[in-house]
C-alpha cells in the first residue's frame, strides 16, 4: 500500500514542471486581459469623440470627402496619426493572438524545464515570447501604415475605420480565398503542432529561444495576417469582431480538426461577401 502511494506521487521535477505551467499560463492570461482593458478603454473613449463631434457639428458625419475631420473636431483618434495606431494594433494583437499561442509557450517551458533542471528557464520563455510578439509588432507597424493611408485617402472611414461598400466585400473575398490555399494549410499545421515545432526548429541558448519565436510568430502571421485584415471591412475597433475573430482563431489552433474548420470558414467568408457586394450602396 505504501509502495503503491509513492509510485503515484509526482517527482520533484513533475512539482516543478506543474509550477511552471502555472506560472506562466497566469501571466499569459494577464498579459491578454491587460491588452482587452486596454481595447474596452479605448473603444468607449473613440465613441465619445464620436458623440462630442456629431453634436458639436451636426451633419458632419454625412459630408463625404472629409477624412479626419471627427478626430479634429474632438482631439486626435487613433486613426489620425502613426503611433496611435501602431500601438492600438500591437495591443489588439496581444489581446487576439496570446490565448492561441498558449500551449506552444507552455510546452517551450516544459522542454527548457527538463533541459535545465538546476535553473530557471523563465528568461528563455520570456524569450520565446518576446520573440512571438516582435513579430506580431511588425505586423502591427504595417497594419498602422496602411490604416493612415487609407484615412488620409477617405477609403478608410476616420471614426469606425471601416471600408466602404464593395471594397470591404473585396476584403472578405479574398479573406476567404486565402482560407483554402495550401499556404494557409502549411502555416495552420505549424501553428497546430507545438511538438513537431519545437523538434523541426529548436535552437540553444537565449538567442535560440527569442529565434524560435520569431519564426512560430512568422508561421501565425502566415496562417491569420487576412483574417486580421477583415477588421478594414467590418471596423477595425469593432471589438464584437475583434473578439469572434480571435475566438475563431483559438478553435482553428485547438480543435481536432482545425484544417476542416479553415476551409468551412473560407467558403462562410466567400458567401458574407457576395452578401456584402449583393448590398452595397
Amino acid at each position: 500500500m505504501t509502495a503503491n502511494a509513492s509510485v503515484a506521487q509526482p517527482s520533484a521535477l513533475e512539482r516543478v514542471l506543474a509550477r511552471d505551467r502555472w506560472i506562466t499560463g497566469v501571466a499569459l492570461v494577464a498579459l491578454a486581459a491587460v491588452a482587452w482593458v486596454y481595447l474596452l478603454v479605448l473603444a468607449r473613449e473613440m465613441g465619445d469623440m464620436g458623440s462630442a463631434a456629431t453634436s458639436s457639428m451636426p451633419g458632419m458625419a454625412e459630408m463625404p470627402g472629409m477624412p479626419g475631420m471627427q478626430a479634429d473636431a474632438a482631439g486626435p483618434a487613433p486613426s489620425s496619426s502613426f503611433l496611435p495606431a501602431a500601438l492600438m494594433w500591437f495591443v489588439m494583437m496581444i489581446g487576439m493572438m496570446v490565448p492561441s499561442a498558449v500551449p506552444m509557450i507552455l510546452l517551450f517551458g516544459s522542454v527548457q524545464r527538463r533541459q535545465l533542471a538546476a535553473e530557471s528557464p523563465a528568461l528563455r520563455v520570456a524569450l520565446f515570447t518576446a520573440g512571438y510578439l516582435l513579430t506580431w509588432g511588425s505586423f502591427s507597424i504595417l497594419a498602422a501604415t496602411a490604416q493612415v493611408a487609407l484615412v488620409e485617402r477617405a477609403v478608410l472611414a476616420p471614426m469606425d475605420l471601416a471600408l466602404a461598400g464593395r471594397l470591404g466585400a473585396v476584403l472578405v473575398a479574398l479573406a476567404g480565398i486565402y482560407q483554402l490555399t495550401p499556404l494557409k494549410n502549411v502555416c495552420l499545421r505549424h501553428c497546430r503542432s507545438p511538438a513537431e515545432f519545437l523538434a523541426n526548429h529548436w535552437r540553444r541558448g537565449s538567442a535560440g529561444a527569442m529565434r524560435m519565436g520569431v519564426v512560430h510568430g512568422l508561421y501565425c502571421v502566415g496562417c491569420c495576417w487576412l483574417l486580421m485584415g477583415l477588421l478594414f471591412a467590418v471596423g477595425v475597433m469593432n471589438l464584437a469582431w475583434v473578439a469572434a475573430i480571435a475566438g475563431f482563431v483559438l478553435l482553428e489552433k485547438l480543435l481536432p480538426h482545425g484544417e476542416t474548420v479553415a476551409r468551412i470558414s473560407g467558403i462562410a467568408l466567400l458567401a458574407f461577401a457576395a452578401y456584402l457586394a449583393l448590398h452595397a450602396t
